[in-house]
């Protein structure tokens, strides 16, 4: 069977940035698309040139890329010609070889919005594409409230259709603009544009996740014969998002039909880069990942019951749908409470820890996870840590550097500016081998801005650890958790520190005491021995 070609049209840059909250600066923007243009995506929308100085200067400083860099804009106005419309006219002027444009193709949209004829807007569509395509561009149509404007006047919406395509459109993208349609209507509303003489193999989908159907109404889109997919990394987007092209990609290269019948142009080698990628994203946005994220989620191939543990320690068929490396994730068997021997080894085995079965020490370790947990520690959340509890029963858990002792004070304090401010301060001595070290840290950045006594403690834990200094340099904390698992005077505190490296690892750690420092210190010290044991094994 001939496979067919399925282009992969990402608008992170351009819909995405749309997102509450969300704003790349433009080396952000030029980060992101390098990225995806490694990932194998056939468009890059950069997004809209003259909107904003971030898009006109990205667009300026684009960076060369195998996929087709696409400017982003809207037809011409109405009353004036498309040579003399200066907003086409700056989408053109970003020099890029694709040019897509937003166009109404609802009626209520266009005389309520637009207040202009149907005519009119249709002749508007027709005459911009025509100038685009005299350019030399090629040229998409964003069919904007597409589906609810087929469903209130399918005649009209169709000729909005037909005057781009007549005009020599490459692309016409269907456009489910407030995201409310459903799979089974996007599949048959597809069908009928192509029965009414728009071509698949010229046909996009353009869905948003309002009802939480967007990859689903990108899937029926697909099936029912349109050959290109728009959607975002991560599924970034105004309201609740676009189509997540993070699960989408996997979808289309490891399900059928789609595995054998199409070819969406990213290889299996690059798929591994998946989650590589979708952590990259949530790094510059400063967002923690999705722990459940389809194929991508820290807890994707997470198995926490012991019947499924016992299973997958047989053959992980029996519980994950693909192997987790696919797409660059891994197996993890969750330790808590609830486990059973089969979660512990299975879990073991994960960390290249092989115990046999019957082994007496693997009850010590399920005792003493139970113990903790019943002191307030969380080891299915905290898998590192759990590691390093399993190691030390196991005697397989190195000492690389003993913390003598250490000091945090937080001080308030009057500035040169008469206002008060605060200034945290960490001490921290270590002694590796024979030789103590001394280390001290402040809170306190470039601007003044005091960080808390926590990253005090964490600078100071980092800033010498001799000759392990150059193995925890790229050591990063991510995310921070802080809760009270028991109330009033004896309350005590649960933290759980996420850290990641510069090889992508992630991994979590947590620290329990009724002093908040003392908990967010053992997390940290868990954090730092875990990355050692991964990179060098044993002490210097």
């Amino acid at each position: 069977m001939t496979r067919e070609r399925l282009y992969l049209f990402d608008t992170t840059l351009r819909d995405g940035q749309q997102t509450q909250g969300v704003q790349f600066s433009t080396a952000e923007k030029r980060q992101i698309a390098t990225a995806l243009d490694a990932l194998g995506v056939d468009y890059i929308e950069g997004g809209w040139p003259g909107a904003n100085p971030t898009d006109s200067e990205f667009f300026a400083n684009a960076p060369k890329t195998r996929a087709t860099m696409t400017a982003f804009g809207m037809t011409k106005r109405v009353g004036r010609s498309a040579e003399n419309d200066d907003v086409l006219a700056a989408v053109l002027d970003a020099g890029t070889p694709a040019v897509c444009l937003v166009g109404k193709t609802h009626d209520f949209h266009v005389t309520t919005a637009l207040g202009v004829s149907l005519e009119e807007n249709r002749e508007a569509i027709a005459a911009s594409f025509k100038h685009v395509i005299a350019k030399g561009r090629e040229a998409l149509f964003d069919a904007e409230h597409f589906f609810d404007g087929y469903r209130a006047n399918p005649d009209y919406a169709l000729s909005c259709l037909r005057a781009a395509y007549g005009a020599g459109a490459r692309w016409i993208v269907l456009c489910d603009t407030n995201g409310g349609t459903l799979p089974s209507e996007v599949g048959r509303v597809v069908a009928e544009v192509i029965a009414a003489g728009i071509p698949g193999d010229r046909l996009g989908i353009h869905c948003h996740d309002d009802t939480g159907n967007a990859v689903a109404n990108s899937l029926a889109a697909v099936e029912a014969g349109a050959r290109q997919i728009q959607g975002t990394l991560n599924g970034l987007g105004e309201r609740c998002g676009n189509a997540n092209l993070i699960t989408l990609i996997p979808t289309l290269l490891l399900k059928e039909p789609f595995a054998s019948q199409l070819d969406c142009g990213v290889s299996t080698e690059n798929l591994s880069s998946l989650v590589r990628l979708s952590r990259m994203l949530d790094d510059i946005l400063n967002r923690v990942p999705h722990r459940a994220a389809p194929y991508v989620g820290a807890s994707a191939f997470a198995h926490k019951a012991g019947l499924h543990a016992s299973a997958i320690l047989k053959n992980p068929n029996t519980y994950e749908h693909i192997p987790p490396e696919t797409v660059g994730n891994e197996r993890i068997i969750p330790m808590s409470n609830q486990a059973g021997q089969s979660n512990l080894r299975a879990r073991l085995i994960s960390a290249g820890i092989e115990v046999d079965a019957g082994d007496p020490r693997l009850g010590r370790i399920l005792e003493i996870v139970k113990e903790r947990e019943d002191q307030g520690y969380a080891y299915d959340s905290a898998q590192a840590s759990f590691e390093l509890v399993a190691r030390k029963e196991l005697g397989l858990l190195p000492v690389f550097f003993e913390v003598k002792r250490y000091r945090v004070t937080v001080e308030r304090r009057k500035n040169k500016y008469d206002r008060m401010v605060s200034l945290s301060e960490a001490v921290v001595v270590v002694k590796i081998g024979e030789q103590k070290m001394l280390s001290v840290s402040e809170s306190m950045d470039e601007t003044g801005t005091d960080h808390g006594p926590v990253n005090a403690l964490s600078k100071a834990l980092a800033k010498d650890l001799g000759p392990y200094q150059g193995v925890i340099d790229d050591l990063r904390l991510v995310d921070f958790k802080v809760r009270i698992t028991q109330g009033g005077i004896e309350a005590v505190t649960r933290v759980i520190i996420d850290s990641e490296d510069s090889q992508g690892r992630r991994w979590s750690t947590v620290g329990v005491s009724a002093n908040i420092v003392d908990a967010s210190f053992e997390a940290l010290l868990d954090a730092i021995n875990w990355k050692l044991i991964r990179d060098i094994g044993a002490p210097v």
